[in-house]
Formats: structure tokens, C-alpha cells, sequence
């Protein structure tokens, strides 16, 4: 990632010393981030922009300021341990408990979904002499859950020259397919005669992002957003052991060429499955008051400003010369495993109904 890929392990070391070498780059990355924040709404009047994209977008264009070497290690330190503890509260949001509803053929489907797409994402890049490592991305941002999926995968996938400005692409891909495919799949699933649970699990099964499956799924009917979501937080739920099979699968993809892949400590997989957890036997035991919500609600609320201030550093270290490298290979790839992942679910929907 150019000038922000700056080793962490030092600063730990040095706490007080690191801390200073930090807050300039992570300084810089919050401001952008608040400022995304802040001017969402008024974009929105005009272009309907989410402000993860706004973020990106002002990263990219401070991109020449950000390579000078006082911000290296604040943006390296925001795209790395920023990230994955943004990712690992992540798990607070999700229950065991509201899954139980779907049954077991269904999640066997989503799961026979993800994996298909996952392949075809790699598979497609292989063919059309793409890094796999961007295979790897497009596919885990169509199966699981859009632009986190694709931070939470860049954090396994081996550096590679195009690697920053890959995963941005992919981060804007899955905001620009989500918003287009939010609009298309409602109709879609009526014509294709699925009755109100099975558009809702379409509809959570396909649709990258959160937001525009709560979009598409309550703007159908209530009971349909419902099962949308319930299916989405599954597909969440799996967002840590396909990050962890990626990082594998690439690690002896390149032990067998050079040796150089490193699979990371999943410290964070770890505290995200403890969340789910916790926040599937609290309820139960019936201690989900007041002082829980409000616990529940800041760590919800530091996980999605954390993946803010992750994606204004992805765009700090994206320069804007790769980015127009990108070309129609990279847009064929993310098309093949967007199509693929509907066609399966909406086929195996059919055969369950």
C-alpha cells in the first residue's frame, strides 16, 4: 500500500514514542472521516453517496499529502489495528438466537452460495490474469457483506503491487452494485413468483451491504425486511472463518511460489465470535437492561466509526494513477460473482419452495 504499509510491531515496543509517530496519520484520518460524516447528508440531496464512499473518495484525493513519511505510520496503524478491531466489535450487532428461525436448508444454501461465489471470484481473476489476491477480494465482498468483507479479506490477502488500489475498487464496486441491485432484485423476486419469507432470504443472501438490504427488503413489506436481515446477519456471522479460509487458501498459494504469506494472529475473529456470544446468552438470561443497550450501542457505534477512519486510510494509500489502471478485467470479475451468487440462491430457492 505504497508509503502506508509501515510495520506496527516497532511501535508497540515504544508506546509513548509510537504514539507520536501515530497521531498525525491517524489525526488525519479521523478529520476525513468526520467530515464524510458530516457531509453525507447534504450529498445525499443530490447523489444518494453512503459516507464510507465520500471517506474513500476524500482519502484518494489527499493521497499526495498522506505519502509524506509523518503520516505513514498513523494510516498504516488506522488500515491495520484500527481495522480489525472495527471488525471484531462487529460481532456485537449479531445473535445466535434470531438465527435459529432460518432452519437448516437454508443456511446450508447461503453457505453452497458463498463458497460458489468465493471460487468463481478467484477462479475469474485466475482466468482473466488478474492477482489472485483480487479474486479473493471481489469474491468475499459478493458472498459476505460488501465493503467490510472486503477490508476485513485485505487484511489476510499477501501484499501485491495493485493490492490498495484493488481493494478500493472493490469497496467501491460492492457500494455502486448494492445500490443498483436494491432497486432490481425486489421486482425480480416477484417475477420470479417467491413468496415473502424466500424474497427475504433472496434479498439478505444477495444483497452486498447492509443498508441496501434494509432498503430493499422493508421496502417490500415488514416481514420480508425481517427475514432479510435475519439472513444478513448470518452471512456476518461468517464474514471471520471465510477471512481465516482465504488467508489459509493464499498462504499456501504462496509458501509454493516464495514462502512470504503470512496468515495473522485471528485475535480479532476471537473477540468477534466472544460478542456474538455475549450478545446471544445476555438476552436470554433475560440481563439485556439499560446499562447492556448502552454498552452495546458505543461499542456498535466505535465499530462503525473504526471502519470509517480504516476506509479514509485505504484511500490515503491509494494513489490515484493505479486506481485508473483499474480496467474492465477487474469490473468482469466483480460482475461474474454479483450474477453467480444470485443465480444460485434464487435457483435453490425455487427447488425448496
Amino acid at each position: 500500500m505504497g508509503s502506508s504499509e509501515v510495520s506496527a510491531a516497532p511501535l508497540a515496543r515504544k508506546p509513548w514514542g509510537g504514539a507520536r509517530m501515530v497521531l498525525p496519520g491517524f489525526a488525519l484520518a479521523l478529520t476525513l472521516a468526520l467530515l464524510a460524516a458530516f457531509f453525507e447528508p447534504y450529498i445525499a440531496v443530490l447523489v444518494p453517496l453512503p459516507a464510507m464512499v465520500i471517506a474513500l473518495m476524500l482519502g484518494i484525493a489527499l493521497n499526495k499529502l498522506a505519502s509524506h513519511p509523518a503520516f505513514a505510520a498513523g494510516v498504516s496503524f488506522c488500515v491495520k489495528q484500527v481495522l480489525r478491531v472495527a471488525i471484531a466489535l462487529l460481532g456485537i450487532r449479531i445473535s445466535f438466537l434470531d438465527l435459529r428461525e432460518l432452519g437448516v436448508l437454508v443456511p446450508l444454501l447461503i453457505i453452497l452460495a458463498m463458497a460458489i461465489t468465493l471460487f468463481t471470484g478467484i477462479w475469474t481473476a485466475r482466468r482473466l490474469k488478474l492477482d489472485l489476491g483480487y479474486g479473493a477480494l471481489a469474491g468475499a465482498a459478493t458472498a459476505v457483506c460488501g465493503a467490510s468483507a472486503a477490508l476485513a479479506t485485505a487484511t489476510v490477502v499477501p501484499d501485491y503491487p495493485r493490492k490498495a488500489a484493488d481493494v478500493t475498487f472493490t469497496v467501491v464496486a460492492a457500494n455502486a452494485a448494492s445500490t443498483l441491485v436494491m432497486v432490481l432484485y425486489p421486482p425480480i423476486a416477484n417475477a420470479l413468483g417467491l413468496e415473502a419469507r424466500a424474497t427475504g432470504i433472496l434479498l439478505g443472501a444477495t444483497i452486498h451491504d447492509m443498508a441496501q438490504v434494509v432498503g430493499a427488503g422493508y421496502a417490500v413489506s415488514e416481514d420480508v425486511g425481517n427475514t432479510a436481515v435475519i439472513v444478513k446477519l448470518f452471512r456476518v456471522l461468517l464474514l471471520l472463518p471465510v477471512v481465516m479460509a482465504i488467508g489459509w487458501w493464499l498462504r499456501r498459494q504462496c509458501d509454493s511460489a516464495d514462502g512470504t504469506a503470512k496468515v495473522p494472529v485471528p485475535v480479532f475473529a476471537l473477540v468477534f465470535i466472544v460478542l456474538c456470544a455475549l450478545n446471544s446468552l445476555i438476552p436470554h438470561a433475560g440481563a439485556d437492561g439499560p446499562l447492556y443497550q448502552s454498552l452495546r450501542s458505543m461499542l456498535i457505534a466505535v465499530s462503525s466509526w473504526g471502519m470509517l477512519i480504516a476506509i479514509v486510510a485505504l484511500g490515503l494509500g491509494t494513489s490515484v494513477r493505479a486506481l485508473s489502471e483499474t480496467g474492465w478485467r477487474h469490473l468482469a470479475v466483480f460482475t461474474a460473482t454479483t450474477f453467480l451468487l444470485f443465480a444460485v440462491m434464487a435457483a435453490g430457492l425455487r427447488a425448496l419452495a
